[in-house]
C-alpha cells in the first residue's frame, strides 16, 4: 500500500507521528508532506519534525507542485491528513488547490480514492461544520480526532493508537491498535 500523509498546522502533531508509526509496521509507504504551519506547531509540541520525517518514506514541501504526487496518473492507494487545519478543509471543500497538500488531496477526490480527514479543532462553529459536510459528499471520510474512552485507555499512546486503528480501518487494514467494543 501507497499513501500521501499531509500534516497541517492544527494542534495534534501526536496522531501524525502515532499514525506514521502504524504505517510504518504495516509497511504502509508514505508520501509525507508538512505544512510551513505544521513545522511551527510541531516545533511547539514536539520540538523537533525528524520525529516525523524520519518515519516516512518520502518528504516533500508544500511548493513541489510537479511531486508525482500532485497527479492522478501516479499510482497511490489514498491520502491522509492528520491533523487537518480548518484552513486546509476549508480550501479543499472549495476546490482551492494552491499547494500540494490541497492539490494531492484534490487529486484524491477527483480520482474516487480514499481521502481520510482528521480534524483537531474545537468548538467548531457553521462554517466548519459547513465544509466538513461539504468534503463528506464529495467522497472523504471526517474522522475527528475523537477516541473513544470503552477500552479504558491507560495513557496518551492509547488515545492516539485509537485514532490511529480507525485511520486504518478506513483503509482497510487489519490493526489490533485498539481494544474493539465487546471484544475486551
Amino acid at each position: 500500500m501507497k499513501l500521501i500523509v499531509a500534516v497541517t498546522g492544527a494542534s495534534g502533531i501526536t496522531y501524525a507521528i502515532g499514525f506514521l508509526e502504524a504505517a510504518k509496521k504495516n509497511e504502509i509507504e508514505t508520501h509525507l508532506i508538512i505544512t510551513d504551519s505544521a513545522k511551527k506547531v510541531a516545533n511547539h509540541e514536539i520540538g523537533d519534525i525528524t520525529q516525523l520525517t524520519s518515519l516516512a518514506s518520502k518528504v516533500y514541501t508544500p511548493e513541489e507542485m510537479s511531486a508525482g504526487i500532485a497527479s492522478g496518473s501516479y499510482p497511490v492507494d489514498g491520502m491522509v491528513i492528520v491533523p487537518s487545519s480548518m484552513k486546509t478543509i476549508a480550501a479543499l471543500a472549495h476546490g482551492f488547490a494552491d499547494n500540494l497538500v490541497t492539490r494531492a488531496a484534490d487529486v484524491q477526490l477527483k480520482e474516487k480514492r480514499p481521502l481520510i480527514v482528521v480534524p483537531r479543532e474545537t468548538p467548531l462553529h457553521a462554517v466548519h461544520l459547513e465544509n466538513m459536510a461539504k468534503l463528506s459528499h464529495l467522497g472523504a471520510v471526517i474522522l475527528p480526532a475523537m477516541p473513544g474512552f470503552y477500552h479504558n485507555p491507560e495513557k496518551i499512546e492509547d488515545l492516539v493508537d485509537f485514532i490511529s486503528g480507525k485511520i486504518l480501518d478506513q483503509l482497510g487494514v487489519e490493526n489490533q491498535l485498539y481494544c474493539r467494543w465487546g471484544s475486551g
